[in-house]
């Protein structure tokens, strides 16, 4: 088994509960499958909102919609850069894998793709 990293972002419309929740689910979901990584193997997760973010931590929404009570989950605010992209949430999932960094797939939905062209097929 190898230790691997996943990123990932997604992008909302409005600053509530639901659609931070509902995004943030649908990002981790898509991580999870495409990388074909199970919940056990999950080591940690970081995420990361912009500040014009703040209904609910993403992190949250995770733990009420998957068992992953005892694994690791941080939130923390994204770095406020002049004309960067808005109301986006990022996730780095640390997990065991038997894939190598170069087999991973960082998955970027919505506006998000923009963060990462190069990483998109």
């Amino acid at each position: 088994m190898n230790i691997i990293s996943i990123r990932g972002a997604i992008t909302v419309e409005n600053n509530t509960t639901k659609e931070i929740a509902s995004a943030s689910v649908e990002l981790f979901k898509e991580i999870i499958q495409t990388n074909n990584v199970t919940i056990d193997n999950v080591i940690n997760i970081i995420f990361s909102i912009t500040k014009d973010l703040n209904a609910i931590y993403p992190a949250k929404a995770i733990r009420d919609n998957f068992n992953i009570g005892m694994t690791p989950l941080f939130c923390v605010q994204e770095a406020d850069i002049q004309n960067s992209l808005e109301k986006c949430i990022r996730i780095m999932i640390t997990a065991s894998s038997d894939l190598t960094k170069n087999e991973v797939k960082h998955i970027y939905l919505k506006g998000a793709k923009a963060l990462r062209p190069d990483l998109l097929n």
